[in-house]
């Protein structure tokens, strides 16, 4: 049976959601959830949730986080046989604050144990990935195993750029990329071109291309998305969608992108699927919506053709 492969952070999320507007320096009444996540995971289960057959190669510590995290993957239908195990590790933590909004506004991320996800290390796993119809890979590994696995794999390889401060780590691999998805700070910090808005949007995402990224779907919030490809650029305006929680929405952007390239979309539904997948995130208050499917997908893309 076909299946694509995940590779990168899976931790522990604990996050505080304050009742009113949040007030830095003070205790803030509200409500605190603990749940699984990391973008590897977060990527992975969305696109279990929507019929993929999904493999993550991810890091795990020695302790009762570990197994949280097994129990969650089992649940979602999501593979842990190529997972690297480290008894002598903790378990990746991210704890984070959101704003009354949903949109996170601080936090902290203890994620140490994904630096030792060597190439060394990930390694034997190399057979599966090769095996997969497809591999994401997100920024949280190494620079040097992104680059190797990019340059390595002769499968599709889909990239998350996860934050500003490890977008730098793709540059390596950007030539063997098919596809990649940074914000507008994330693009810039690899192109050097701020992203203010359509127009310069679309200068860094053909900055990509030139670098040798195949696909590039760059996401700028509220205003939409940028896709670009050899063919040409689209720029898809934003939808509004009910914010109840923003994190994890990127997460389901980059599984969409899997389950939209496994489909052949062109580039423009591609963006859609990628529209749509984060919207139906951002309107649950788990990092990945159980409400996620591949009907609710299709449904709400059909809903945005009519918005947008």
């Amino acid at each position: 049976m076909a299946y694509i492969a995940v590779v990168g952070a899976a931790n522990v999320d604990i996050g505080g959601f304050p009742s009113g507007k949040a007030v830095m320096g003070d205790s803030n009444p509200g409500r605190v959830r603990i749940s699984m996540g990391g973008v590897g995971r977060n990527i992975a289960c969305n696109a279990a949730r929507m019929g993929l057959s999904v493999e993550l190669v991810t890091a795990l510590g020695g302790d009762a986080h570990a197994g949280m995290i097994r129990e969650d993957c089992a649940r979602a239908g999501v593979g842990l046989a190529h997972a690297v195990h480290f008894p002598d590790e903790a378990t990746s933590t991210y704890l984070f604050i959101a704003d009354a909004g949903g949109d996170m506004t601080l936090a902290v991320n203890d994620m140490g144990i994904h630096d030792r996800m060597t190439v060394e290390q990930l390694a034997p796993a190399l057979d599966a990935l090769q095996g997969a119809a497809l591999v994401v890979l997100d920024a949280n590994l190494p620079e040097r195993t992104i680059e190797w696995l990019a340059r390595t794999l002769t499968v599709p390889v889909i990239a998350d750029a996860v934050s500003a401060a490890k977008a730098a780590r793709l540059r390596p691999a950007l030539s063997h990329l098919d596809a990649l998805k940074p914000n507008g700070i994330e693009a810039e910090l690899l192109t050097g071109i701020p992203v203010t808005g359509a127009g310069s949007a679309a200068k860094a995402a053909q900055a990509l291309l030139d670098r040798g990224v195949r696909r590039v779907f760059l996401t700028m919030g509220a205003r939409g998305v940028c896709c670009a490809d050899a063919h040409g650029t689209h720029i898809l305006p934003g939808g509004h969608p009910r914010v109840v929680n923003a994190t994890g929405a990127g997460d389901a952007f980059t599984a969409a992108l899997a389950w939209a390239r496994l489909q052949n979309l062109p580039l423009a539904e591609t963006a859609l699927a990628g529209m749509a997948a984060a919207t139906i995130a951002m309107e649950s208050m788990e990092t990945v919506s159980p409400e996620m499917s591949p009907e609710r997908l299709e449904r709400r893309m059909d809903e945005l053709r009519g918005i947008i």
